[in-house]
């Protein structure tokens, strides 16, 4: 039946019509609309000085208690209660609006029945009590009617929890289960509401053509069988069902007011009807009327095939064949030939209605399915027939028009129990909806259900079963079954049954648009707004159109017992989750969960969607999956596209359950190495403006993640928290919608500081929550950070380089971030090459395969790179390597290069002299003047006094080589490839924060010009001739007094990066271990130095820090 919105009034649509995101509250809650003077006079005078601060957001209580007790609910059809009332308030007039007047009998029982009792009554239930017998229809029925009676109870708890304005089942769904939820179940009740108008639509047209004027039709029935017969009545119900949904459509539009007038009318010939049969039952006991109904053996004649239940009659003493020999005989003559059923079995006339007292109970009590076309036969009688011969002259008995079984008659039962809304839809009419409601809605299914269960015992005893089983009563006259029964006339079910079925049909066509309307005006469907528009005067004219089209596909089906099923899908979706959200918010307990109505529970909701779920497979199963197909569908494109809506719904809050579930089982353990993944902090910065510096480091993360796994991406603002809150604010917000542009699925976080050293290192601290944590944090590296402005930067670098490696996080360096592809580039060819220096844990094999998943870098082919030393066999490496790739199930290139000893250039020795100039002379940043250039005189003046030193101390080529080497073995060093705990700290001076742009950039671009070409044919010649690095010590004499750690680390990263520059010059992305800072912050600048030196010449690289375990494994 229809769950009608019939009397909903649309509301006109502000902005938030189409979707705001922030609802505003009614005027009387907090942040109403009152204007600054009214509030300026709340205050004075009064003693609430102490709160003047306040006025602009929170109200006095006084006037908070006076604005809610003069708080009326009023019809507001589709418009939400949270909508605010300033957008009304603006107009200059308004018109007043009396206050609903409606009690419990004419709101919401009268309503409920008129749309519970309906077509199905009228024109199936003696068809269904005949096929599935009096146990089976009980059975339906009551499941059904258990149905719609949990389903009210969740809905009368869901309906006084709190003002339900005009909206019905969509307005309580969307707001207890989400707007998901709420537009997929408000489509599906709009479908099904708009199904169940063309159901009553070929109901009425069914009365019409069979009942009250067949010679109407235009497509004849007479002297057609079978399939055409049955062709022939699709049609005409085609025909005449687009005329009167056109007809109905047209009065629809011009005045939805008669419409509404005229429903106590329709309501009144349902009650007169089923009075009306009542009425027949009692006079059963007394007076069975006289429904005769021929029979030939035991099968149910056409009453149309005879004038006298009779083979031949006695007339002026002479037998006389009568109509029905003709129908069974090629002649009318005693000697003709006879069909050789009608000649083996006699004729015998039986009372179609014996009475509620001739025990014919006993008979009906169990079901007789039918396949399509069986003939209808009566139990008990004799029949004599050759089970060899055919069934001929089919046309002259009563034929089943369908194949019959239980799940189909309850599918199409179903519609007849729906309509329990009604009165929640009118909850804006009424005078007390939250006591209203429950009390009618219930006593309505009540009244219905045991309607429905008398009906079902009362037919089965009142009428004979062929009688019941024929549905459209060929064998009395062509009478409604249901009509022979009722008292005084069966005219009074017919005209009755058809002024209902009007009726309800054009109350869907009324609420079907309204309803979607109303779905529109929310904008969570953003395809539908454009229906949310209608007449000025606020009908819903493109939603009519859209309705009337939709309906017209019931009506092309043309079948009633096609269309129900249909509808009972989606009304039974609607109910399924009505039960859900009543269930939800009774486990959840939310605090806003305080329903007036008390006699509901978690468990009979669960019952309720339990046997919601069970009957939409019962009824169908592959209708069943396409209505929770097309609800999926909704579904998932109002997660994806539609707008979004914090409405306070139970799926927040089992999201939150269920993510505090979830973190505390995270909290049991660290995850097994097949279950890590990167979990990323960024840490990016954002510039005056509060906008971020570096967007491709989200491009990388998004690369990176591919949407899975935890990502925060965190920034520091300066200052303090009450002066810089709008600051984080706003660099917040930069941050979601560059998120949202990078398309990276995660969290932001902004912390304010006094320093950015200190707000970075509480991202690392606090970032995350439980077991639900940052294992991976991703900065970039910083630029210019050779210029003394950004001296600071480097320093906060490395810092941040330690805390990871003291927190075993692993730690991302992108170098050079500006030239990494954003989201939309694409690699055709190319390699990301990996240099395996010292093994990390697997993050260097992880991060390519990670990579290689984004559509960006899917066409770049993987190779690995790993350096043998003197004593290595390269060899067995290579093949040791490729053996582990395989268990690792890793595709890629594998290559060992080998780095043989040899001297350390004078190009080294340069490059290690200046770094240390250089760090001399920013440790004079912070002196004065004068003492800067004190300072730098004395630099200078040792390097002189070196030169007049005698026999120089050498430098042996194989003893430099074989220290390098000890490095390397040492298993503390593989992680500290560059740092020897042994070294001799160089002196630096603390960090200051103002430091003069002097020359030290000058110093340093200056010598480095000045000895890169000498330098290297240095080494050339070294190279050439070991003898001569013996002399180098007399071309430099400084290079003696430098660091010889220095010296070898500078060494070490030259060499690798000439190798790694041969190699993967041409590479797309480079992927290095990332050596580990000295362990003391006296070397911090030359530590920026050797990685600078280390990736010199490369495009694109990612610096790599293992986090202390392993992140990759070879087994399953």
């Amino acid at each position: 039946m229809l769950n009608s919105v019939t009397d909903c009034e649309e509301g006109e649509g502000g902005p938030n019509s189409q979707g705001d995101g922030n609802p505003k509250e009614s005027s009387p809650f907090i942040n109403s609309s009152t204007s600054d003077a009214e509030k300026s006079q709340q205050y004075d005078g009064k003693n609430m000085a102490l709160f003047e601060e306040e006025m602009d957001t929170s109200p006095m209580v006084s006037s908070l208690l006076s604005t809610l007790a003069n708080y009326s609910n009023l019809p507001t059809g589709s418009k939400e209660h949270e909508e605010a009332e300033n957008e009304e308030g603006a107009r200059p007039s308004k018109k007043p609006i009396k206050a609903p007047q409606l009690g419990t009998l004419m709101g919401v029982y009268l309503p409920c029945i008129q749309n519970i009792f309906g077509v199905i009554l009228f024109l199936r239930m003696t068809w269904m009590v005949g096929i599935g017998g009096v146990f089976g229809s009980f059975i339906i029925v009551f499941m059904c009617c258990s149905t719609t009676m949990l389903t009210a109870i969740s809905m009368s708890a869901i309906a006084t929890n709190g003002v339900v304005p005009a909206g019905g089942s969509y307005y309580m769904i969307s707001r207890s289960l989400g707007p998901e939820f709420g537009g997929a179940v408000g489509i599906c009740f709009y479908l099904g509401t708009t199904f169940a108008g063309a159901m009553y639509i070929l109901g009425c047209i069914e009365i019409l053509l069979i009942y009250i004027v067949p010679q109407a039709a235009i497509f004849k029935l007479e002297g057609l069988e079978g399939p055409e017969a049955e062709a022939a009545l699709l049609n005409n119900m085609r025909v005449y069902g687009t005329i009167v949904l056109s007809f109905m459509a047209l009065v629809v539009f011009v005045g939805v007011k008669y419409v509404n007038k005229l429903a106590l009318v329709f309501l009144a010939c349902v009650i007169l009807s089923i009075l009306a049969v009542y009425a027949g039952v009692i006079k059963t006991a007394i007076e069975p009327p006289v429904f005769p109904v021929c029979i030939l053996g035991n099968r149910t004649l056409v009453s149309k095939g005879y004038d006298v239940c009779a083979k031949v009659i006695e007339r002026d003493n002479e037998t006389v064949t009568t109509k029905l020999w003709r129908s069974f005989c090629d002649s009318e003559y005693l000697n003709a030939t006879c069909d050789e059923y009608f000649t083996n079995n006699n004729v015998t006339e039986i009372q179609g209605i014996p009475g509620v007292t001739s025990g014919i109970l006993a008979e009906n009590l169990f079901g007789y399915y039918l396949d399509k076309g069986a003939i209808l036969e009566k139990r008990g009688f004799a029949s004599v027939m050759d089970p060899d011969s055919p069934v001929t002259s089919s046309n002259r008995y009563v034929l089943a028009d369908i194949t019959s079984f239980f799940t189909l008659l309850v599918g199409i039962y179903f519609p007849s129990v729906t309509g329990i809304m009604a009165g929640s839809n009118r909850s804006g009419d009424l005078r007390d909806a939250q006591k209203s409601i429950p009390i009618g809605t219930i006593a309505a299914i009540t009244t219905t259900s045991t309607v429905y269960m008398s009906c079902v015992v009362l037919f089965g005893a009142c009428i004979e079963g062929v009688v019941l089983r024929d549905k459209f009563g060929e064998g009395v006259s062509g009478n409604l079954v249901i009509g022979t029964l009722a008292w005084p006339s069966p005219w009074v079910i017919v005209f009755g049954s058809f002024f209902s079925t009007c009726g309800a049909g054009l109350q869907s066509l009324t609420g079907a648009p309204r309803l979607l309307q109303a779905i529109s005006r929310d904008g969570i469907i953003p395809f539908l707004r454009v229906f949310g528009h209608g007449k000025a005067n606020g009908e819903p004219t493109w939603a009519l159109l859209l309705t009337a089209g939709i309906c017209e596909i019931g009506i092309i089906i043309a079948s009633l017992d096609a269309v129900a099923p249909i509808l009972s899908m989606f009304f039974l979706m609607c109910y399924m989750f009505v039960n859900l959200a009543c269930a939800l918010q009774t486990l959840l307990r939310t605090p806003n969960w305080r329903p007036r109505f008390k006699f509901y529970h978690w468990a009979l909701s669960f019952l309720g969607m339990s046997l919601c779920l069970s009957l939409m497979f019962i009824c169908s199963w592959y209708y069943a999956i396409v209505a929770m197909g097309i609800a999926t569908c909704i579904y998932k494109y109002i997660e994806f596209c539609g707008a979004e809506k914090e409405w306070g719904d139970g799926i927040r809050g089992i999201s939150l359950s269920a993510a505090r579930f979830a973190l505390m089982r995270l909290e049991e353990g660290p995850p097994h190495t097949k279950n890590w993944r990167p979990q990323i902090l960024v840490l990016v910065s954002v510039d005056a403006e509060q906008n971020v510096e570096q967007p491709r480091m989200l491009s990388l993360t998004n690369q990176l993640k591919a949407g899975k796994g935890l990502t925060i991406v965190g920034t520091a603002v300066e200052g303090t928290f009450l002066d810089n809150y709008a600051q984080a604010q706003k660099a917040d917000q930069s941050l979601r919608k560059l998120m949202e542009t990078e398309k990276v699925k995660g969290f932001s976080q902004v912390v304010i500081s006094s320093n950015l050293r200190d707000g970075t290192s509480h991202l690392i601290q606090v970032g995350g929550l439980g077991g639900l944590k940052h294992n991976t944090v991703l900065v970039s590296w910083p630029r210019n950070w050779k210029q003394p402005e950004d001296h600071q930067r480097f320093r906060d670098f490395i810092e941040v380089v330690r805390e990871t490696t003291v927190a075993s996080m692993a730690l991302l360096v992108p170098k050079n971030i500006g030239s990494y592809p954003s989201n939309g580039e694409r690699f055709t060819e190319g390699h990301i090459d990996v240099w395996w220096i010292v093994h990390d844990g697997g993050m260097l094999m992880l991060l390519p395969f990670l990579l290689r998943q984004h559509k960006v870098w899917r066409k770049c082919k993987m190779r690995i790179f790993t350096v043998a030393q003197m004593d290595d066999n390269s060899i067995q490496m290579k093949k040791d390597l490729i053996t582990f790739l395989y268990h690792l199930r890793l595709d890629a290139e594998v290559e060992v290069v080998e780095m043989h000893d040899g001297d350390i250039s004078a190009y080294t020795y340069e490059k290690t002299l200046m770094m240390e100039q250089r760090t001399q002379i920013l440790k004079q940043m912070h002196l004065t003047k004068n003492e800067m250039e004190r300072e730098i005189q004395s630099i200078t003046d040792s390097s002189r006094g070196s030169i007049r030193r005698k026999n120089p101390s050498t430098l042996r080529a194989q003893q430099s080589t074989e220290e390098a080497a000890s490095v390397a073995e040492k298993p503390e060093e593989e992680v500290q490839l560059i740092h020897n705990k042994n070294a001799s700290p160089t002196p630096t001076s603390p960090t200051s924060p103002t430091a003069p742009a002097g020359g030290t950039a000058s110093l340093d671009t200056g010598a480095q010009k000045a000895w890169t070409d000498k330098g290297k044919s240095l080494a050339a010649g070294a190279a050439a001739h070991p003898e001569a690095a013996k002399d180098l010590f007399n071309m430099k004499p400084e290079w003696e007094n430098l660091n010889q750690s220095n010296v070898r680390r500078m060494n070490t990263a030259l060499r690798l990066n000439e190798v790694i520059t041969k190699k993967s010059k041409e590479a797309k992305l480079v992927l290095l271990n990332m050596p580990g800072p000295p362990r003391n912050r006296m070397g911090d600048e030359n530590y920026m130095e050797f990685l600078e030196v280390l990736t010199e010449g490369l495009n694109r690289v990612l610096l790599v820090r293992g986090g202390g375990r392993e992140v990759i494994t070879i087994y399953s």
